[in-house]
């Protein structure tokens, strides 16, 4: 890696320290058949060739050799050469002139010798800092075990300057290293051609060692080899899951970091990828740790929240909770799963106790879901002007000091989050806001909901208002944006707005339901002002079902089966989890994430201003233009006459023609709608269940008709 310091020049260029100094040559197809060995290509010592000496002789004059040659070292009658395309690959040569049957020994011995060769190579490679500390102690065990295989050559020399070995006595004590030689350089040579380090080189030495399993001395060889290796791993493991912290110099670990991610972005970006990603598994898992490596990871996740939080906490150690090393008692394990039950924990009483979260998450419901409307219905009449406005010509300014009054003089101000609420206008209407949102989940394809949502431009009135785009926001602070974050804030937007909506169209129909009252005092049956009346009282009677569904039979069961079910969590992942599907299930059942029903149920709303708008103009224009042609008396007759005159107005006001035509538009136009409706409703009742209720409501509505 680029941070890591350079090797010393003069480790490169003196290749007597590295084991790099023999000679190259093209890889041949039998090395010990070729030509006799030639004195003339590099061999040490006498001119004459060792088969012009007595077999005994020729035995004494290889045996010093091979001791050279078991180290790696040329001798007089044995050579070595590095072969060409192959990385610390070598091939020894023997004087061919010697004895067959000494060269056939010898030649048994010679794959020991290249064993060692290509072992200590890989140790000196390793050894570089930019290797990684796996690779280091790794390489620091192989280098342990060549001093123990130096003091077993070391003691055959011995022997023989004692005159106590030979050919044979050195075939067989070397015989027990070359299982062991042979399959470390296996090993090696695979980690040399694919340059593997880290997890990748715990994996390569377990493999292995499951696949000695034949033999008990190389499988306890590699299983301690492997032990050794992962030692460095290993404290990596240990400060993450006890401390949350990474300290991995070379990138080895399999959790890695991306620190452009900052947790302030949750309360931003609608996509945050703050918990998913900030910290993030890699691909290489140790195999010892793959099955609880996303334990391991969510441990250190918590350990950072509330590090983030500045309550600095670490997991108790003893000394049976150190994890220097892993072994077939799964101890580790053991102390993984404790560092998680702690880390849960700690965190899940942090954000319960000293964040309030239920409280915080029932101040939510309060207002964003409307539990608590006294303080709505005072913003909606002190608001009504600066509402009715065009959106990019409402001051939101305006709007929050409202807000603010409606808060502090209703029921609202013994709620001590109610400083956290704030207002804002959106841009879009609620269809076209769900349409831009594509991670919603629709019970339509998605090609269907797009025509739904972005093909239909009559549900987008030409010029909307603020009663259509305003929403209200909460200001949510870390950590507790990990669970009430921008998008599940966006989700309770989508929802108020919603609701916010439906109240609107309730409180117009009142208003237009208090203008038939007057008429109360004159027989009105068979009139349009009668026809109005029945009309305008359906269209209440649905709105008002429609609420009391979305509240009653929706958001408020929804919200007991969350709280119930946030009382009995273990870990803040749980929290998340059932947070978002407690949003998920009121978004779907509010008929939020089913294109054609919402389609039906805001074209449905829609006529119901219209109708509401139209009467509170036609009502009192009708009843002022009958009172203009009226003649008014003087003297003691002129109340009388009043009465009477107030009496015929109301009467002509009833029977008026435009008034008449208008009503039955509407009531077409209102009933069609309905009756569309209900065939929805109930073919899809068997599929989504919760539509059954809905539909007894807009058939109770239609009962009336």
């Amino acid at each position: 890696m680029d941070s890591s310091p350079a090797t010393p020049k003069w480790n490169l260029e003196r290749p007597f320290l590295t084991g790099r100094f023999h000679q190259e040559i093209k890889v041949p197809a039998h090395a010990s058949t070729n030509r006799p060995f030639s004195m003339d290509s590099g061999s040490r010592g006498t001119h004459n060739v060792v088969g012009s000496y007595p077999v005994s002789v020729q035995e004494l004059l290889v045996i010093d050799d091979m001791l050279s040659a078991l180290v790696g070292i040329e001798g007089r009658y044995i050579s070595i050469k590095r072969v060409r395309g192959r990385e610390g690959h070598v091939i020894f040569q023997i004087d061919q002139s010697m004895d067959f049957a000494l060269q056939e020994i010898i030649q048994r011995i010679f794959p020991l010798c290249e064993d060692y060769i290509l072992i200590s190579q890989f140790v000196e490679s390793r050894s570089h800092f930019k290797s990684g500390l796996v690779n280091h102690a790794f390489a620091a065990a192989l280098r342990a075990l060549l001093l123990d295989y130096q003091a077993m050559v070391a003691q055959l020399e011995h022997q023989f300057r004692l005159g106590r070995l030979s050919v044979q006595g050195l075939w067989f004590y070397c015989q027990p290293m070359m299982g062991s030689l042979h399959a470390l350089s296996i090993v090696v040579e695979k980690a040399s051609s694919s340059n593997v380090s880290g997890s990748a080189m715990l994996n390569l030495l377990q493999s292995q060692s499951k696949a000695m399993a034949g033999d008990n001395a190389v499988r306890s060889l590699l299983e301690k080899m492997t032990q050794r290796a992962s030692s460095a791993y290993m404290g990596i493991l240990e400060r993450w899951v006890y401390e949350g912290v990474i300290d991995d110099p070379y990138g080895e670990f399999f959790i890695a970091e991306n620190k452009s991610l900052k947790k302030e972005s949750l309360t931003l970006d609608y996509d945050a990828k703050f918990w998913r990603q900030r910290y993030s598994l890699k691909d290489g898992i140790p195999s010892f740790l793959a099955g609880i490596a996303e334990t391991i990871l969510t441990t250190g996740k918590y350990l950072n929240v509330m590090r983030e939080c500045g309550h600095n906490v670490q997991v108790p150690q003893t000394e049976n909770s150190k994890l220097m090393s892993f072994g077939s008692n799964h101890h580790y394990l053991e102390c993984i799963k404790t560092a998680y039950d702690f880390a849960s924990g700690e965190l899940l009483t942090l954000i319960k106790e000293k964040y309030d979260l239920i409280g915080k998450l029932r101040s939510l419901k309060r207002y964003l879901l409307l539990d608590q409307g006294d303080f709505l219905v005072h913003f909606m009449d002190i608001a009504r002007d600066e509402l009715a406005k065009r959106p990019e010509e409402i001051s939101v300014e305006k709007l929050q000091s409202l807000l603010d009054l409606a808060l502090r003089t209703t029921a609202a101000v013994a709620d001590p989050y109610h400083e956290e609420l704030t207002c804002c206008v959106e841009r879009v209407s609620l269809l076209k806001k769900l349409a831009t949102l594509k991670d919603l989940e629709s019970s339509y394809p998605s090609n269907y909901a797009n025509l739904v949502f972005e093909g239909d431009d009559q549900l987008d009135p030409v010029s909307i208002t603020g009663l259509e785009t305003f929403s209200l926001s909460y200001k949510v602070q870390w950590p507790l944006s990990l669970i009430i974050s921008r998008k599940a804030l966006t989700k309770y937007q989508l929802i108020f707005r919603f609701l916010f909506h439906c109240k609107h169209v309730n409180r117009q129909l009142c208003v237009a339901w208090q203008l038939h009252q007057g008429f109360r005092t004159i027989h009105s049956m068979g009139t349009p002002i009668s026809r109005s009346s029945i009309l305008c009282r359906s269209m209440l009677k649905f709105i008002n079902s429609l609420l009391h569904y979305l509240t009653f039979e929706v958001l408020e069961p929804n919200w007991h089966l969350m709280h119930d079910r946030l009382q009995a969590v273990k870990s803040i992942d749980e929290v998340i989890q059932f947070h978002d599907f407690y949003l998920h299930k009121c978004l779907k059942e509010c008929l939020l994430l089913l294109p054609q029903v919402l389609k039906k149920v805001e074209k449905l709303k829609s006529i119901c201003l219209q109708y509401a708008a139209s009467i509170q103009l036609l009502i009192p224009a009708a009843y002022a233009s009958d009172m203009d042609n009226g003649s008014f008396g003087v003297g003691k007759s002129k109340t009388r006459r009043s009465a009477r005159s107030s009496n015929r107005s109301l009467k002509t006001a009833a029977e008026n023609n435009t008034l008449s035509e208008s009503v039955l538009k509407f009531e077409k136009e209102f009933n069609a709608e309905l009756q569309s409706l209900v065939p929805i409703l109930s073919n899809n009742s068997q599929a989504e269940p919760y539509l059954t209720h809905l539909a007894q409501c807009i058939l109770g509505v239609r009962s009336d008709q």
